[in-house]
């Protein structure tokens, strides 16, 4: 641990698989409003 430096990590890979999982997330809940949606205009 000695080597170790705070704020010296590269953290590119993890940036971008948080902000593809926000997308991601965010994608799904607008799709599976739509589809409740959706499902309460056919089934009145």
């Amino acid at each position: 641990m000695a080597d170790y430096k705070h704020g010296e990590m590269n953290i590119e890979a993890q940036e971008k698989t948080y902000e593809s999982f926000v997308k991601i997330v965010a994608y799904s809940a607008v799709a599976i409003l739509v589809f409740l949606v959706f499902l309460y205009l056919v089934n009145g």
